[in-house]
């Protein structure tokens, strides 16, 4: 009895009647993320396991980019070490990492459960667009990550090349770690930005015709944004986070003019200031 009563918490099935619409008890709302909640943190929990016969693997993956950085500095010669503090430091860092890999590689069935808990609540056409939605978030958010790796390398040996030749530089592994955390979610984010602004556009928020009127100023601010972003002093980890995001939001204000064009938007007859408006 208290087994099936454990399982009844992740199944989630309402207690009350469905209405014919699909509508639920708030209890029942309540009981349904509860349940989908928990499925997940089993999932991540299952994965961290998982992740410790892994460690080494996860290990070298993250040391990739400061490996690459210290072949980058030439005929600079900079002692670098990586080092880890304090008797329970590398306790600490093992779990971070293998926790760090679990929310990660579980995030497509907690999205899921995201969005399956949103999806009844939505209308049709709001279904179709969350459908489109869902299946370009994620390669968006995986090419992020992938610029991030790329460009790291470069900005390390940059920040790196600044020890001077009588000082070893000391990487604090948990530091580093956060920092590497930081920067590939900033990029991974920085490319979901447009698929918000057309998402703002299918609310009505903002028009295609807009945002073509302060395309100079969004030019502006993402390369502001790029600059301060981007760890590294010189100019090409600013264009590789920069360039692509004016290419996307260039591809967002083309699809938010379209999608302006079938719904009649922006062709709204203009009013002069003493004319007596329509409304």
């Amino acid at each position: 009895m208290a087994l099936s009563g454990a399982f009844g918490l992740f199944r989630g099935r309402p207690q009350h009647p469905v209405g014919a619409d699909g509508r639920m008890a708030l209890s029942d709302h309540l009981r349904e993320l509860r349940a989908r909640l928990m499925r997940s943190a089993v999932v991540v929990v299952v994965l961290f396991f998982v992740a410790i016969f892994f460690y080494d693997q996860l290990l070298d993956l993250l040391l990739i980019p400061y490996n690459n950085a210290l072949d980058q500095l030439g005929e600079k010669h900079v002692e670098s070490q990586i080092v880890v503090n304090d008797i329970t430091g590398p306790l600490m860092l093992q779990l971070k990492l293998c926790g760090v890999s679990a929310v990660i590689a579980a995030s497509p069935y907690w999205l899921y459960q995201i969005w399956a808990f949103i999806l009844p609540g939505l209308h049709d056409a709001e279904r179709k667009w969350s459908r489109v939605f869902a299946a370009v978030a994620g390669p968006l958010f995986l090419a992020g990550c992938a610029t991030c790796f790329y460009i790291l390398p470069k900005a390390i040996s940059v920040l790196v090349g600044f020890t001077p030749d009588f000082a070893t530089n000391l990487v604090e592994f948990q530091k580093f770690f956060s920092f590497i955390i930081r920067m590939v979610l900033v990029f991974g984010i920085s490319f979901e930005i447009p698929l918000f602004v057309v998402g703002l556009n299918l609310a009505g928020v903002v028009s295609g015709q807009a945002l073509g009127r302060y395309r100079p100023w969004i030019i502006i601010g993402t390369f502001v944004f790029a600059a301060v972003a981007t760890p590294s002093t010189d100019p090409f980890g600013m264009m590789f986070l920069a360039v692509p995001m004016i290419v996307l939001f260039g591809i967002a204000e083309v699809i938010a003019r379209v999608l302006d064009r079938r719904r009649g938007r922006g062709q709204a007859p203009q009013v002069a200031d003493d004319e007596l408006s329509p409304l």
